[in-house]
Order: C-alpha cells, then sequence, then structure tokens
C-alpha cells in the first residue's frame, strides 16, 4: 500500500524552511555558501539547529497543528558539498546525521503529529546560470542522496526550491524508485511564475504527467504571498505554501546587506487568506526572513486563535 500523509482531511502541518537566514541574521552564525549542514558537526551549532525545531515543535503543539522536521540536508549533495570539503563518505554520514538530529527532537515531543522529512534541493543553485539536466540525469544524480536518506527513520523527502522542471520530474523519480514519500515544492517569481516563465498551475502538471503522479504532493516556496495568491487556482495537487517574509525579488534579495522581515502580523493575515482561497493546501508556514513570530501569526490566523 502506498505511503499517504498522516492525518488525511482538515488537520494541517506547520513547516519552518526559513532557517538558514534565521542562523545567520539572528544568531550570527556564518553558512559557507549557505550550508547548515557542517553546522551538525559542532556540539554548539548542533544545538542552535536542534533549538529551532524545538521552538517548532512547540509553537505547533500550541496552536493544535502538527508540524514537519526538516533535517538541515538541503545542500548536502556531491556538486553543492565538494567546495565545502566533503567526499562521498563524509556526505554519506552528514545526510544521516542531519535525520538523527530531527529524531531526537521528535521523540522528545511525545508527540504522533510530528513528522520527519529530509530536505533535498536542486544540484545546483536554482538560478546558476547552466544548461538544465535531462529527466534521467536527474533521475540518476538525486538517487545518490535519495538512497542514502532512505537507510534512515525519515518519513518523507521534501524537495524545495526547485525551479527546472526536468530536474524536479527526475528527482521525483528517482524518490518513486527507491521509494521514498516525496512532497515537491517549486520557486516562483514576483509574477507567480517559474524562472523560465512556466505559470505554476502548468508546471505541476507537466511534472504530474512525466512522473505519473508519483509524489505525495505539491508545494510553493521561498517567495512572499502577494507573489503566489493569485497563481494556485486552488490547484487540487498543491497542498503547501511555504512565504518568504519579505515581498522584494530573489534577485533583490541576494544582494540584500540586512534581513527584511517584513510584517509577521500581515504577512499571518495573508497566508489565511490563501487558505481559505484554496482549500486543499494542508501545510504552511515560513522561508527567508521568517523566525517564530511569523508562523505564529500564521498559525494564530489559520486556526483562529
Amino acid at each position: 500500500m502506498a505511503w499517504r500523509f498522516p492525518g488525511e482531511g482538515d488537520k494541517k502541518f506547520l513547516v519552518y524552511a526559513g532557517t538558514g537566514t534565521d542562523l545567520i541574521f539572528n544568531h550570527g552564525i556564518e553558512l559557507p555558501g549557505f550550508a547548515s549542514f557542517p553546522l551538525l558537526e559542532k556540539p554548539d551549532t548542533r544545538a542552535v539547529l536542534a533549538g529551532q525545531m524545538q521552538a517548532l515543535v512547540q509553537l505547533a503543539g500550541d496552536m493544535g497543528v502538527g508540524c514537519i522536521l526538516d533535517a538541515p540536508t538541503w545542500m548536502a549533495n556531491a556538486d553543492r558539498a565538494a567546495p565545502l570539503g566533503y567526499d562521498a563518505e563524509r556526505l554519506r554520514e552528514v545526510n544521516k546525521d542531519g535525520v538523527a538530529l530531527m529524531e531526537e527532537v521528535r521523540n522528545a515531543s511525545g508527540r504522533d503529529d510530528v513528522l520527519v522529512s529530509a530536505c533535498v534541493g536542486p544540484r545546483y543553485d536554482p538560478y546558476a546560470d547552466i544548461p538544465p539536466m535531462t529527466v534521467e540525469q536527474a533521475r540518476s544524480y538525486h538517487s545518490v542522496q535519495l538512497a542514502v536518506l532512505k537507510e534512515t527513520s525519515v518519513d518523507l523527502v521534501t524537495a524545495y526550491t526547485f525551479n527546472r522542471l526536468s530536474e524536479a520530474a527526475g528527482c521525483v523519480l528517482a524518490a518513486r524508485d527507491i521509494g521514498l514519500p516525496i512532497i515537491l515544492s517549486l520557486v516562483v517569481e514576483t509574477d507567480g511564475c517559474l524562472a523560465d516563465g512556466a505559470k505554476l498551475v502548468d508546471a505541476i502538471d507537466q511534472i504530474e504527467a512525466e512522473t505519473d503522479g508519483a509524489a505525495l504532493f505539491y508545494m510553493v516556496n521561498c517567495a512572499h504571498p502577494t507573489h503566489f495568491a493569485d497563481a494556485l487556482n486552488a490547484h487540487p495537487r498543491l497542498k503547501g505554501v511555504v512565504a518568504n517574509a519579505s515581498s522584494c525579488s530573489h534577485a533583490e534579495l541576494d544582494e540584500a546587506d540586512t534581513l527584511d522581515e517584513g510584517d509577521p502580523a500581515r504577512l499571518g493575515q495573508e497566508i489565511a487568506d490563501v487558505l481559505r482561497e484554496n482549500p486543499s493546501i494542508r501545510v504552511f508556514g515560513g522561508c527567508c526572513g521568517t523566525d517564530m513570530r511569523h508562523l505564529r501569526q500564521m498559525a494564530l490566523e489559520v486556526v483562529g486563535r
């Protein structure tokens, strides 16, 4: 029987994908190449990673929603880890260790509505000026990291910030080959389209066709609600929104020296509005620039407390 997302029905799950900017701007921790997985190897920074997810678990419990704990493995693939000095064996161990840390946080919570997800990302920076991989190239490439994650206690995989359709489809197929449930999260520009101009719902439909509907469901992340609210069209396979605090473009954010934390209260209202207009959405949370203030406001508005 195929694995199903738990709590089928109206139960909502909170997720926090904004840990990188939180670490840099709020904790003063340097992230070489924006990779957080090296922090697993030092006790003090490892404790900060755990603390971020402990805060998420506590907030979710206060709000009466479930939560998804993303392991800090978004950049833990061969090409993005090599410049940081990670060979294949060291990379294998850090992927496992990232999941193990999230499992510790889950076990300490004593709750059955906390999921552990391994976070995976594109082969290179999603905005790198490089030729796209074919579906089969991506399928082969991502299978290496996914095969390691299959050996862990992870419940599922979340593929974040994909904006090339062929790589996204290949990653979904690799997860299906290995037997890991996968959520695919796409990133859009300020116009609600992918970087190549594809409309979000059209991109989902194309990936669905190329993978025979193998993904658990789809999300959009690393964009502000004003960028994607009008692009969702209540698509039944789009079940998650993970928003940036800032309404700036990706290019503007890349050049910023200070954190644009936006307006937490307004962001919460905007996310609640998106969920009301798109009843299939069950996962919501914060991406770049957000912290627990933003997530609390989202949850307050979504659950009506």
